[in-house]
């Protein structure tokens, strides 16, 4: 296997804009965001059939260190479907034991239930919830995620809002 060392990102198709507007943020020398992208390996084409598709998800998840998952409706409602694609994700990164930070597009600050995908809303998958800002996002993947495999902790987590604060967001 090679090194795992990409920021896998997951979301509803009709949430494309919010991952767009992430890689976006990379690309902006004022914000201070970045990541190693999985989505620029292994290109599957819209004509690509399910079967070639999913293999070309696992093999992007393969070699990701780190998961965001993009929160809204949407996502939920589309991961509780077993034929979607992020139904497929969810349960690939699940299985791979990767970490998850779930950015609610909203700006919510907490576990929402009513964002969580079933998988992650139980008490057996420790995940972390934010808002969809750059600055917190990052502070997550640099602060939250390494720690990630070595907790005992279960279920959805939230940071305090002294978190927020700390790094000038109120």
């Amino acid at each position: 296997m090679s090194y795992r060392n990409k920021t896998y990102v997951a979301f509803a198709s009709e949430d494309i804009h919010y991952y767009r507007l992430m890689t976006a943020w990379c690309e902006n020398e004022k914000i201070e965001f970045d990541f190693h992208d999985a989505h620029d390996l292994n290109t599957a084409l819209d004509t690509s059939q399910p079967d070639t598709i999913r293999r070309r998800l696992r093999e992007r998840l393969a070699n990701t260190k780190q998961t965001i998952v993009l929160g809204s409706s949407q996502c939920k409602s589309k991961a509780s479907r077993t034929g979607s694609f992020i139904y497929y994700e969810i349960e690939t990164l699940v299985a791979l034991k990767l970490p998850v930070v779930l950015a609610n597009l909203d700006g919510d600050r907490t576990a929402r239930t009513d964002y969580l995908p079933q998988r992650f809303a139980d008490a057996n998958y420790h995940t972390l919830s934010v808002s969809f800002q750059p600055r917190i996002i990052q502070y997550a993947l640099d602060d939250w995620v390494p720690g990630w495999a070595a907790s005992t902790n279960k279920g959805p987590y939230q940071y305090k809002p002294e978190i927020y604060k700390k790094l000038g967001l109120g």
